[in-house]
């Protein structure tokens, strides 16, 4: 898997680099990592300060959510606060909001010290190994939410990383796009219904993670470029894709 990253996507991966880094050295088992437009729910703080919770083989816990369809365990673990925890097995991006143990960050500072992909792909994409090989654990509801997906106009903390990837991101689809032939795509799709057949057979369900924001329940966020403030460049034969070494 090869990506081109945009300057922001570089400096966001390296600002988790350094998180891991300070819970890898730190005394306490597990460490929890908030990008600055996360937005909690009102009951996240009670769960954040207790850690009895967290069960003793995971690895990552994921917050949040981005409203998007992710594959989890069919029974989650009541852990007190109005909160459950199921295993997640799926595709959950985002890198807001999680929880990591010391081992985990250790881990995956070996494994990362060079990248080429998002570190939310590193984190949460079950086709990568660094994810792969790890337990990761989903909250329902979530916890947070990053602020650009929520439709709450009084939120002023807006995403910088989201408009600058935009270019770097229809470039990475335009490649995908043409490395695809009928029979890919056929491919594409008797995979997913036979992921699905599957998931049902490992008592597993894909579900939007919920949200709950000023007593609403949300399950369907506002995509990012909805957002007022986000107005990126379109792509054109201007547009500059060059970045920087990240290593």
């Amino acid at each position: 898997m090869s990506h081109i990253l945009s300057p922001t996507e570089i400096a966001c991966f390296l600002s988790h680099k350094a998180c891991w880094h300070i819970i890898a050295e730190g005394v306490d088992a597990y460490g929890a990592v908030f990008e600055d437009d996360t937005v909690f729910t009102a009951k996240a703080g009670p769960l954040l300060a207790d850690v009895r919770w967290i069960p003793a083989d995971a690895n990552i816990i994921k917050l949040e959510t981005v409203f998007r369809k992710a594959v989890i365990g069919m029974m989650p673990s009541p852990v007190g606060f109005s909160f459950s925890l199921a295993r997640l097995y799926g595709v959950h991006l985002g890198a807001g909001a999680y929880i990591i143990s010391k081992k985990a960050a250790r881990d995956l500072l070996q494994a990362t010290g060079d990248f080429n992909i998002p570190v939310d792909h590193v984190l949460f994409d079950p086709t990568v190994a660094t994810s792969s090989s790890k337990t990761i654990y989903q909250i329902l509801p979530a916890a947070c939410a990053q602020g650009l997906f929520l439709k709450d106009k009084s939120i002023e903390l807006a995403s910088q990383i989201e408009p600058d990837r935009l270019p770097y991101q229809m470039r990475r689809n335009l490649v995908q796009r043409r490395r695809k032939t009928p029979l890919t795509n056929v491919k594409t799709e008797a995979r997913r219904i036979g992921l699905q057949i599957a998931n049902v057979c490992k008592l597993r369900l894909e579900k939007t993670i919920p949200f709950h924001h000023h007593g609403a329940r949300i399950q369907r966020g506002m995509n990012w470029m909805e957002y007022p403030t986000h107005r990126p460049a379109p792509l054109n034969a201007n547009t500059n894709l060059d970045v920087p070494s990240n290593r």
